[in-house]
């Protein structure tokens, strides 16, 4: 059986989201300006996503970002394992695309190869959310500062996502810790 990090190398080389060319940001998907990297480190949790074979059969998902000695950006990928009643992560690195001050960068969990990520809403006032986009439509998420968020935020997220062609109605929205 294959490990969880083997399972996410292969299904993001066989989905097209690793490869050697730079990522692209996706057609109607503007990356936000005014990004300010030291306020979006920390953690993160991830309410929201579309399905992925890499995280399939995870729970209270959150992502940890912190500055890489040597730059860019060290990002701590952590997951409760349902199946198997274990918390997994995964260490990646991401590098800005363009200018630092615009929401696009490159994030790779293995090797050489780079997948977008784009993050095209956020919440500028306290950094409490981002809307984040991969190389296609296929790859979405809606991450807060908190497990749980307003029905506000939601209908927001999902109405940005639909105008973005994104399929809402297969998002999968994380369960409340009990």
């Amino acid at each position: 059986m294959k490990s969880w990090m083997s399972r996410l190398a292969a299904a993001m080389a066989g989905s097209g989201i690793l490869g050697c060319a730079a990522p692209k940001a996706l057609a109607g998907v503007e990356p936000v300006h005014g990004f300010e990297l030291e306020r979006y480190l920390g953690t993160w949790h991830e309410v929201a996503r579309l399905d992925h074979p890499f995280e399939r059969g995870v729970e209270q998902v959150t992502a940890t970002y912190s500055l890489r000695e040597g730059g860019g950006v060290r990002v701590l990928n952590k997951a409760y394992r349902t199946e198997k009643r274990v918390w997994k992560q995964v260490e990646g690195k991401a590098f800005f695309v363009g200018e630092p001050s615009v929401g696009f960068l490159k994030v790779s969990f293995f090797g050489p190869f780079y997948g977008s990520y784009v993050i095209f809403d956020l919440d500028t006032a306290d950094y409490g959310h981002a809307f984040v986009a991969g190389p296609s439509t296929s790859y979405l998420w809606l991450l807060s500062r908190t497990p749980t968020i307003s029905d506000s935020l939601r209908a927001r997220f999902i109405s940005m996502a639909a105008a973005r062609s994104f399929d809402t109605a297969a998002l999968i929205w994380a369960q409340p810790v009990q």
